[in-house]
């Protein structure tokens, strides 16, 4: 097994420096270039066959990542920030405890090599702001994404998010990710990665998609409007409750009364009460079909 890193702070100081004319090809020949093949999974190419046409550069910004032409003297610090040997360490380290608390399960992982980096977030999109400047996208088996506004609150986190990320990682490599997956499917994904974060790194690092949720709202408002939208399908019809009115609205899909990330904290207590009733170990839940969850939590709905 490889896990190996993509030093995107060397690439960023060369950004730093380049004309502007040229930032993007950096960005896209030498930041992500290693990622093509991630990226192609979405249809998204590393650059468009026209100017301003749908590419990288354009998912980037939409994604919430900082945009090389937006890599300027402003951004010298949070570059700084990112280049602390220290921390790329503890990510790498947060990886590969995630990916070997399977492999010392005796758990044969079908993929061998990882490839992960760490990515500014742009701190004026809606999607860092709501995530406390951290997020992470690890959809895609053997691709580890993470992004964040460089400071000690999201750098001291950003190691949690990776093993939720690892997390998808693995599971994805045995459950196939469906285009047609309902919110119910969604909901278990990600509640068996943030259970699995929180195996890691104790109940206080639990990431804010869960932590902004108290349990009177989760009972008592958010439960009753997720339980009628379990079996919805497509991101146009899942899209507010797994993450909130707000970032339903920004993606021009449709409200249906929830607050930020309730589907996450939904999600989240719904894998916490299936490994409470079935005694299973988180590593084992994540290798458990969703129906299989699904038809064990059917109490959960009327606690």
């Amino acid at each position: 097994m490889e896990i190996k890193s993509v030093r995107s702070d060397e690439t960023y100081k060369k950004i730093l420096t380049a004309p502007t004319d040229k930032k993007d090809d950096i960005y896209r020949y030498e930041l992500m270039k290693p990622f093509e093949f991630k990226w192609s999974c979405y249809n998204i190419p590393l650059k468009a066959p026209q100017k301003n046409g749908y590419d990288v550069i354009m998912a980037s910004s939409m994604l919430g990542f900082l945009t090389p032409t937006k890599i300027n003297d402003t951004q010298r610090e949070s570059v700084e920030l990112l280049s602390a040997n220290q921390f790329w360490d503890k990510c790498q380290k947060s990886i590969e405890v995630s990916i070997n608390a399977f492999v010392n399960e005796g758990i044969e992982l079908p993929v061998k090599n990882y490839l992960f980096t760490i990515l500014l977030a742009d701190p004026e999109s809606p999607y860092t702001i709501l995530n406390e400047g951290y997020c992470g996208d690890g959809g895609i088996p053997g691709y580890i994404f993470g992004s964040l506004t460089p400071n000690d609150y999201t750098l001291n986190r950003m190691p949690v998010a990776l093993a939720h990320e690892c997390n998808h990682n693995i599971r994805f490599q045995f459950e196939k990710w469906r285009n047609d997956i309902s919110l119910a499917g969604m909901m278990v994904n990600e509640g068996l990665a943030e259970n699995f974060a929180v195996s890691i790194y104790g109940e206080k690092m639990v990431g804010p998609w869960v932590a902004k949720t108290d349990a009177d709202t989760l009972n008592g408002y958010i439960k009753p409007i997720i339980k009628e939208g379990l079996d919805a399908t497509g991101l146009d019809n899942i899209t507010a409750y797994l993450y909130g009115d707000e970032m339903a609205n920004m993606q021009g899909y449709f409200p249906v009364g929830l607050p930020y990330c309730a589907g996450y904290a939904c999600g989240y207590h719904m894998i916490k009460h299936y490994l409470k009733k079935t005694s299973k170990t988180i590593i084992e839940a994540t290798l458990t079909s969703t129906e299989e969850i699904l038809r064990e939590i059917e109490d959960f709905w009327d606690e």
